[in-house]
């Protein structure tokens, strides 16, 4: 599964999944665009895979707003001349209780998981329906079942799988695959990090078949066949990445 002579763009590249995104389709051949709204972290991400002999450059954005998605998307043609390949990757969480939720709670995660995602899709897709190929990859999250204290989450992420089934339909009459996964516990820095680590882990093992949380590298490589050949008559679909937990 040779990416060579592609170019992706992953957004939220700077770290976690979206890090171990970059590096596996670089692996792979492909020229890697890393965007984040940390121009530090995304800088990091281009840098290792250019010491790795991979080709990448960074470009820092707030996906969220949408002339900032437009420059993204065109600085990547201006650099590699085309897209092939579009993750949206960039998500936060900003959990509480609905009774606690503000507006700006609410709007600040929808307006990154779910706009940003639209906003990249919007500009990416009139150069890959140009191309008459293309493959995007949305991050959802198991949380699109419902979580409680994720109303805005859950929201944001079950909205990325119904637009993901709508351009599925909208862009497959130009050889574009959309499709959507849906992660659960991943073990990233932001995990590791938390506060109640040992217990998140120990919860979460009881209820999975698998026995074990995931790893980046997981979700990478679900990814990787996503925007492969390999995948080429997959479209419209939701992935679920969990070990076995709904």
């Amino acid at each position: 599964m040779d990416l060579t002579g592609k170019t992706a763009i992953i957004t939220g590249a700077g770290s976690g999944l979206g890090r171990a995104m970059a590096y596996r389709l670089s692996q792979s051949g492909a020229k890697i665009v890393a965007n984040d709204i940390s121009e530090e972290n995304g800088e990091v991400t281009a840098r290792t895979i250019k010491e790795r002999g991979g080709e990448a450059i960074a470009v820092p954005a707030d996906i969220s707003k949408f002339t900032e998605a437009q420059v993204l998307v065109e600085r990547t043609i201006s650099a590699f001349d085309q897209i092939d390949i579009l993750v949206n990757n960039a998500g936060i969480t900003n959990d509480m209780l609905i009774k606690d939720m503000q507006e700006e709670d609410w709007d600040i995660v929808l307006d990154i998981n779910l706009k940003g995602a639209f906003n990249c899709c919007k500009f990416t897709a009139p150069h890959m329906i140009a191309g008459k190929s293309g493959k995007i990859v949305n991050v959802s999250s198991r949380a699109h079942l419902g979580n409680p204290g994720q109303a805005n989450y859950s929201a944001s992420k079950a909205g990325i799988i119904g637009l993901t089934k709508s351009l599925a339909m909208e862009l497959g009459r130009y050889n574009i695959n959309v499709n959507a996964i849906a992660p659960g516990l991943i073990e990233t820095e932001g995990v590791r990090s938390h506060a109640k680590y040992d217990m998140i882990i120990e919860r979460a093992v009881k209820v999975t078949p698998l026995k074990r949380i995931g790893k980046p590298e997981d979700v990478a490589d679900l990814v990787y066949f996503l925007v492969s050949d390999k995948s080429s008559y997959i479209t419209g679909e939701v992935i679920h990445i969990t070990g076995g937990r709904y």
